[in-house]
């Protein structure tokens, strides 16, 4: 896995030491003419691991899902940093690169190779929450899409002499409820009593097994992925673009949002960094309601957004109770995230639009 053993980099006069279960990082300095060495804390490890002395590490990483938004950028991205993709469906999405397991949520059956085969797990399975309205039989669907899936893994999993290191799944900030607040919420408040509370809930719960058998589990709570192929984006863009768009109810519910390029980097980085474990809020610093989204797109291309919002007794007559995904929204801290050390690429609102919606020259 690890291909890199023992050098040295003068200009940081930084020793490592590798194998591969062993990483040891040594700064030298000069005190009073002698040499001095004192150990790098792990958080200077990964930076000097990842960024700075650009150790390869080929890993197996099998993703689940991956033929959504997050899952097929995921998998070019992975790629392009040198490790094997695998995806875990009921159909062969890719080509080429990509290997592919069978799995059946339904009759309980998976290719027990895939259990073998891999170093890592991203878990991205579940229904589309706003693909259809919310019928108890579609919100039985949205859950045990993501629950019977972990449940699957995990039971195969424990049957395996070894077992990956560390598996990484998606979760969400519905997980702090459908609602409007000024309240701040941060990974240890408890999940909201709305469907998208307990669907979030449920999902991170069914992780937990993992945690049973000894893997090293990282829950990350997504926010608004932005993306020029698919999601919130586009959907918000089309009328603002035909000068037709508008802010959706109050136009004062917040939207943790989070660039497609920080959503791959941080998945990666939940994987290779050890330190990480447990949840994370996975959404920007910046703080943004529904009305500013709007009025940004409008801004970045060079539309006005003059139209009156759109009531939002109108959009639970259209949506019904999955009208809450738009209509409501409270803001979420990522302080855990960035203590971890991670660097957004994309931090503000008005730059991440600009890279996504403005055309390449």
């Amino acid at each position: 896995m690890l291909f890199a053993t023992t050098f040295a980099w003068s200009a940081l006069g930084t020793l490592v030491g590798a194998d591969e279960n062993v990483f040891v990082v040594y700064q030298f300095h000069e005190v009073g003419g002698k040499k001095v060495g004192r150990e790098i804390s792990p958080r200077q490890i990964y930076t000097l691991r990842r960024l700075s002395l650009q150790i390869i590490f080929r890993m197996k990483i099998l993703i689940t899902g991956a033929s959504g938004l997050i899952g097929s950028h995921l998998t070019v991205f992975l790629i392009d940093r040198g490790h094997d993709v695998a995806h875990l469906g009921r159909k062969k999405m890719h080509e080429g690169k990509v290997r592919h397991f069978n799995w059946d949520l339904e009759k309980e059956v998976m290719d027990v190779e895939a259990c073998q085969w891999a170093d890592a797990i991203i878990h991205l399975a579940g229904a589309n929450v706003s693909e259809k309205r919310w019928t108890e039989k579609r919100k039985k669907e949205i859950i045990d899409s993501r629950v019977k899936g972990a449940q699957l893994l995990a039971r195969n999993f424990r049957d395996q002499k070894t077992i990956p290191k560390v598996i990484v799944s998606a979760s969400g900030v519905g997980y702090y409820g459908m609602e409007t607040i000024e309240r701040i919420f941060s990974e240890t408040d408890p999940p909201s009593k709305d469907f998208f509370g307990e669907c979030c809930s449920k999902w991170e719960t069914s992780i937990d097994l993992f945690e049973e058998i000894g893997m090293r589990t990282v829950k990350l709570r997504i926010g608004v992925v932005l993306a020029k192929e698919g999601g919130a984006l586009p959907k918000l863009a089309g009328p603002v673009k035909w000068m037709i768009g508008s802010p959706l109810a109050s136009g004062k519910q917040w939207m943790p949002w989070i660039h497609i390029d920080d959503v791959c980097e941080l998945f990666l980085r939940a994987i290779e960094d050890d330190n990480m474990h447990g949840v994370y809020n996975a959404i920007a610093s910046q703080q943004i309601t529904n009305q500013q989204f709007v009025k940004t797109i409008g801004k970045v291309l060079h539309r006005p957004v003059f139209f009156p919002r759109i009531p939002k007794f109108v959009l639970k007559m259209m949506l019904g109770e999955m009208s809450g995904i738009v209509t409501e929204g409270s803001r979420v801290s990522n302080e855990k995230l960035l203590k971890t050390g991670f660097a957004f690429k994309h931090v503000e609102l008005e730059n991440a639009m600009k890279d996504l919606l403005e055309k390449k020259r």
